[in-house]
């Protein structure tokens, strides 16, 4: 009786151990476009810049080295985003159907996938930001100013210091927009166009369904969440100036000042290395995680 009830701990715990591996293969894969990204967002409609443009800059002044700055609170946060918000939409997705999720509807998935993507947000934010400062401090390198953090760890106890311990969910509310859309075309899309490609014979269970489904669920959570994306980027990024005021007051201000300043295009601001990493990086994570959930004698996701 008590190994009955221990085998769905086990269980989920072996979901959360997989996912957690699968998305730091991923995300070190994918890094160099996820920092091209951010600094294409950060940088202000001044002069026509472009994702090689962006490349080519990091390594003359950086080097390789300079492509991975902000990498260890990008993994560090995907110890917990990622397998909440896998494994929570697992439990969410049966807790509406236990025995068939493809009966599921497209909308209900997408729900599910969007409250699994507020919860590991708003967990995983802290590591968020520490992440964004990193990269926006390259930025400044390449510009000849001195970074603002000489590391993880150092970044976290000033942002600590400056802002109190509630500075480290600076920008939730963006992030937490962004998360719901993102994981609502995401988790939703792959989960529905990987059945759709199943179910229709397209192909079997194995990596070509894998592959099709994130790459649809790629470009459709990217489509849907690159304004939230940018807003979410210069609300985290945005220091106190020395008057002791914010650029932007919220996302809403955030919003309307780069539709007034930059255009409404500028919300899709750096949606290319987006998709790019996006693609690639479910890719990796799919494919390494039902394969390892398969070594692992777990059901497919």
């Amino acid at each position: 009786m008590a190994q009955a009830q221990a085998t769905p701990q086990s269980i989920t715990t072996n979901k959360i151990a997989l996912a957690s591996l699968s998305a730091m293969v991923a995300e070190t894969t994918t890094f160099p476009i996820d920092i091209t990204k951010t600094r294409l967002q950060l940088h202000a409609a001044t002069r026509p810049v472009t994702a090689f443009h962006v490349v080519g800059d990091i390594l003359r002044k950086q080097g390789v080295t300079g492509l991975y700055k902000g990498l260890s609170p990008a993994l560090i946060r995907h110890l917990f985003y990622t397998p909440i918000r896998t494994v929570g939409y697992e439990q969410l997705r049966h807790t509406f159907v236990s025995n068939d999720d493809r009966s599921l509807s497209l909308p209900t998935k997408a729900l599910i996938g969007g409250v699994s993507g507020v919860i590991a947000q708003v967990v995983a934010s802290p590591a968020d930001l520490v992440k964004v400062r990193m990269q926006a401090d390259g930025r400044m390198v390449s510009q000849g100013l001195e970074p603002r953090y000489s590391g993880s760890v150092d970044a976290l106890t000033k942002i600590i210091n400056t802002d109190g311990f509630k500075g480290l969910w600076r920008g939730v509310f963006p992030n937490i927009q962004r998360a719901f859309l993102v994981n609502m075309g995401e988790l939703a899309c792959y989960d529905h166009a990987k059945h759709f490609v199943i179910r229709n014979r397209i192909a079997d269970d194995n990596i070509y369904a894998h592959t099709l489904a994130s790459m649809m669920s790629g470009l459709t959570a990217t489509t849907i969440s690159c304004p939230a994306d940018v807003v979410k980027t210069r609300m985290m990024n945005q220091v106190v100036s020395e008057d002791g005021k914010f650029m932007y007051r919220n996302s809403y201000d955030c919003f309307m000042k780069t539709v007034r300043f930059e255009g409404f295009r500028a919300l899709w601001k750096g949606f290319f290395p987006t998709w790019a990493r996006l693609g690639p990086w479910q890719f990796v994570f799919w494919v390494s995680y039902e394969k390892f959930r398969l070594l692992a004698g777990l059901p497919s996701f």
